[in-house]
């Protein structure tokens, strides 16, 4: 067997063993929240020898970084995926905004959260946190635009368009203490007739 042949499947293996090693990482950041997030129990949750784990991984905060790209990574996908979904017609607006206050009560977006709340207080993270943060934040805003079909070249579109990701944003924050189910629906409702009104 030649060792591009052995090579390949052993790629893969590494491949599927990181990624489940950062999945267990995201899913224990929503669970247990960053302080409770350990080396040990990622590589106990992924079925990955600690060995394995420190080979790739020295140390918590290598992956964190990495957990940090992987999210950013799931969070575009499951924007696009939910984006491809949304109707057409006097309904979108509303759909639009449940979308994106969807994808903000996300396990995803708790788990984001959780590296923010730890990255204001720790300089290294932060480092690695706030640029992909400012790139998701400009794809969600552009996205928003796209599927509304804002034109930000009238005067005060763009703002609106921010406020609208401000809002939910908010509602995901309020989201992590109570269900508030009800009351954001009520919100978005109001929102979605401003938005038409405001959009023409």
């Amino acid at each position: 067997m030649s060792q591009s042949t052995t090579r390949v499947p052993q790629e893969e293996r590494t491949r599927a063993m990181r990624a489940r090693l950062l999945e267990a990482t995201v899913e224990l950041l929503t669970e247990r929240g960053f302080a409770g997030t350990t080396t040990t129990l990622v590589s106990e949750r992924a079925g990955v020898s600690r060995g394995a784990q420190l080979h790739h991984f020295p140390t918590k905060n290598d992956l964190v970084f990495a957990a940090v790209d992987h999210l950013t990574r799931v969070r575009g996908e499951e924007l696009a995926a939910a984006a491809a979904r949304l109707p057409e017609g006097p309904s979108r607006t509303r759909a639009v905004l449940e979308m994106l206050a969807d994808h903000f009560t996300s396990p995803v977006f708790t788990a984001a959260l959780e590296l923010w709340v730890a990255a204001r207080t720790d300089p290294e993270l932060l480092a690695e946190v706030a640029p992909l943060e400012q790139r998701v934040g400009r794809e969600t805003h552009r996205l928003t635009v796209e599927l509304l079909g804002a034109d930000e070249s009238r005067d005060g579109v763009r703002e609106l368009v921010q406020a609208t990701l401000d809002l939910v944003r908010g509602l995901g924050l309020a989201s992590t203490i109570s269900d508030d189910t009800k009351r954001r629906e009520r919100i978005l409702d109001r929102w979605a007739e401003v938005m038409e009104e405001q959009l023409g």
